[in-house]
């Protein structure tokens, strides 16, 4: 599909320029959208600390604007997702856990792969993108945002199955489950078959004489629980090498409504035979280990099928038209504050990675192919398994980023940002800030463009077109009571009577945890439950609750205002009414 031709103004937008390199004529293309989200993924890859090994992720990196300070809205799979596919936060789709359809319960929104299918693209869903079920409408929200069926691997549907071996043979379903795949069904796992999927789509396109732009959305199981993967990855991880976090303990000061009792890791049958009390634990230490040598195994199990993926997009030849973004849909709590989930408000579980690569803008464009993407073998590479066996081992050598910084900016985003983000980039419509009452409103964004700080991060200088940036970013959190639960993982909407509201600024992260009645959805700010208050400048971590301290009386007042007026208080002040335009 042809279009306009751009230029790149330096300080400006970005355009796309696809010239031929026979000095032919100029044609102009709209750019395709390659857009990856790994399920449960925390900031652990290499390009955040070297100690886990993601080389292809890495290679995506560093080609990539790299944001290291993106946060989710709700540290669960399907109000995350529905938020960052539609730019609304959880408050406005009014998803909490995975039981409404939000264009029935809400509102009947435009996602973001709906927008670039009403703009002239081929859009394509390929395993975990919305989460299945009730909360896209029992069909992936097919077909308002796919042009085809959503593709969900069958190997899937064995994913209760005991194929867990136990050291005496015996079959379980388990926490920890690395596995010999010729013995699975099917002979392989779902995320194997969602790349091979994948793979045939871009092969397609590839073929196809009519090259209409397409938006190829897949999304990756691991390393959600259970660990299911191949049982080679765990030989990159010896458990003797595997280190723990420093807070590994309850914190002090933590009101008992802030934590998580794992319970969707205490049903499997391994976790059940450890014994572990409820609802505060702790988990044996051996044990400890156990997890997150699984979590990071699996992590680079992903990497390897993330690696085929983006080889087999620059085969295609489809590499230098290509914007890819990357994305965690939320993050997951490796031990920290002795807690192993999501489902809550700390920064393990919100904060997630987010890169963009701009062929052209972040890299620089191929005139072969395979020259952008090389797939990296991690179980057959020698050289890079010993070295990073020798990273593991020593163990006085402080984590580091594996890559530069010349692409990487620390200003706050966070996901509701994806879909304007990606307009703009590919030069369609950037949807409008969303009204205060946005429920009838089909397209705008309760995000924003995060194209001036990629034009700001890749030219090196402060963009004229940003006045001020975003100063804080915003979570939430449902619980049904003060104490943990068997419902605090994922409370129905007749047990939530408390919603945590989060906000993460430079200085601070303040939380109150205040009533709510999901009959109306009515906050009750007058009911304050808990509160908390992290100093990030003495207290990354967030150990040490201070927000009862009586020093802090007059700055709590201060926190709690500015987490009453939300986020529109604290969007960016752009030129030209917050968009950002030639």
């Amino acid at each position: 599909m042809l279009g306009l031709t751009f230029l790149i103004s330096i300080g400006l937008v970005y355009f796309w320029s696809f010239l031929s390199f026979c000095g032919g004529v100029e044609t102009a293309q709209k750019p395709n959208v390659l857009f990856i989200v790994i399920d449960d993924l925390r900031p652990a890859l290499g390009c955040f600390d070297d100690r886990i090994l993601t080389p292809n992720i890495d290679q995506l990196a560093e080609k990539s604007v790299k944001f290291t300070q993106a946060y989710v809205q709700q540290a669960v799979c399907a109000p995350s997702r529905i938020s960052f596919l539609t730019s609304r936060r959880p408050d406005t789709t009014k998803l909490y856990n995975f039981r409404y359809y939000w264009r029935t319960f809400a509102g009947n929104y435009t996602t973001l792969p709906q927008h670039f299918k009403q703009n002239g693209y081929f859009t394509a869903s390929v395993g975990k993108i919305f989460h299945p079920g009730k909360a896209s409408g029992k069909n992936d929200d097919y077909p308002y945002s796919w042009s085809i069926p959503a593709y969900h691997p069958p190997t899937q549907l064995n994913k209760t199955s005991k194929v867990c071996e136990n050291p005496d043979g015996t079959l379980h379903e388990n926490l920890l489950c690395p596995v010999d795949v010729a013995k699975m069904p099917e002979k392989s796992l779902p995320d194997i078959q969602s790349t091979d999927h994948a793979i045939g789509i871009l092969k397609n396109i590839s073929s196809n004489t009519v090259k209409e732009p397409f938006f190829l959305a897949v999304g990756y199981h691991k390393p959600h629980v259970p660990f299911k993967y191949p049982k080679d990855f765990k030989q990159l991880y010896p458990l003797s090498s595997i280190w723990m976090p420093s807070n590994n303990f309850f914190p002090p000061g933590l009101p008992t409504v802030a934590w998580v009792p794992y319970d969707d890791m205490r049903k499997r049958e391994d976790v059940a035979s450890w014994n572990v009390s409820y609802p505060f634990g702790p988990i044996p230490l051996n044990y400890q280990r156990m997890i997150r040598q699984n979590y990071f195994a699996s992590t680079t199990y992903i990497d390897y099928e993330v690696g085929r993926l983006l080889s087999a997009l620059d085969d295609a030849g489809l590499a230098d038209n290509t914007i890819i973004t990357f994305k965690g849909d939320h993050g997951w709590q490796l031990g920290e504050h002795e807690d192993w989930a999501k489902f809550s408000i700390f920064n393990e579980a919100t904060r997630v990675p987010l890169f963009f690569h701009i062929p052209g803008v972040t890299t620089k464009k191929q005139k072969k192919r395979g020259e952008t993407f090389k797939f990296i073998n991690t179980l057959k590479d020698t050289k890079l398994k010993e070295k990073h066996l020798k990273r593991l081992n020593d163990l006085t050598a402080p984590k580091k980023s594996s890559i530069s910084a010349d692409l990487t900016t620390d200003a706050f985003v966070e996901l509701v940002d994806l879909f304007p983000t990606l307009a703009e980039l590919a030069g369609l419509q950037v949807p409008p800030t969303c009204p205060s009452n946005p429920f009838k409103t089909m397209l705008c964004t309760e995000g924003t463009s995060l194209v001036p700080l990629i034009n700001q991060t890749v030219y090196g200088k402060k963009d004229s077109k940003i006045i001020q940036w975003k100063n804080a970013t915003f979570s939430q959190y449902p619980r049904p009571s003060d104490y943990p639960c068997s419902l605090t993982d994922l409370s129905p909407y007749e047990n939530i009577t408390i919603m945590g509201y989060s906000m993460q600024t430079t200085k601070y992260r303040y939380t109150e945890w205040i009533g709510f009645d999901t009959n109306d959805f009515s906050k009750d700010w007058n009911k304050v439950h808990a509160r908390e208050l992290y100093m990030m400048d003495s207290d990354k971590e967030e150990n040490y609750n201070v927000a009862n301290k009586e020093s802090n009386k007059d700055l709590i007042i201060e926190l709690s205002g500015k987490l009453k007026d939300g986020w529109r208080s604290s969007l960016p002040i752009l030129i030209n009414n917050n968009r950002f335009v030639v």
